[in-house]
């Protein structure tokens, strides 16, 4: 965006590109990876393995209102009870001193442990927090009982403001992040 509205940078910052590298460059980048990763993955299961759909989303307007995920709930093409979890990236690019929140992890019985033998491979400190409301598209199926996972960096001082830059990206603790979600979704 340019600023006209939720920039942090106040007046200064109106009309100046607002970058978003780690909000929301990172995140639609793991889903990318990811999207990679795992249609590589489904293309060397033997024919006839059992295998669940996995649908890769990138939703407009969560600063307005989750307006995109909101939508997909209300008037997805399957029945959105028939959703096994919804893995949600938001901000994973600058995890620092290889720390990374996982939220959600209490929103169906048995998940968090289910994916703490993941969690503990990962080469990541995670701290698994139950709740599955937030500020992200996770929150849109938490609303409608779909079990979430949501995946955060943290928050850093050029969040909605023009410094959200790409050299401050962490490629490499993103990248950990998104095999830590491929794991999970596989």
């Amino acid at each position: 965006g340019y600023g006209s509205f939720g920039s942090r940078a106040g007046s200064r910052a109106k009309g100046l590109v607002h970058n978003g590298a780690d909000d929301n460059a990172s995140g639609t980048s793991g889903v990318l990876l990811a999207a990679q990763v795992l249609s590589d993955q489904y293309r060397l299961m033997p024919a006839g393995a059992s295998a669940r759909s996995i649908i890769f989303i990138a939703f407009s307007g969560e600063e307005s209102g989750l307006l995109g995920s909101r939508f997909f709930t209300r008037h997805a093409p399957m029945d959105v009870k028939s959703i096994s979890l919804m893995l949600n990236m938001d901000m994973i690019g600058r995890i620092r001193s290889n720390k990374l929140d996982i939220s959600g992890t209490g929103s169906a019985e048995g998940l968090e442990a289910f994916i703490k033998p993941m969690v503990d491979e990962s080469g990541l400190t995670i701290r698994m927090l139950p709740g599955g409301s937030g500020p992200s598209d996770h929150a849109s199926f938490y609303g409608v009982e779909v079990p979430v996972l949501a995946l955060f960096s943290g928050m850093h001082t050029t969040y909605h403001m023009p410094e959200d830059l790409r050299w401050q990206i962490n490629p490499v603790g993103a990248t950990k992040a998104v095999n830590l979600l491929t794991k999970i979704a596989a």
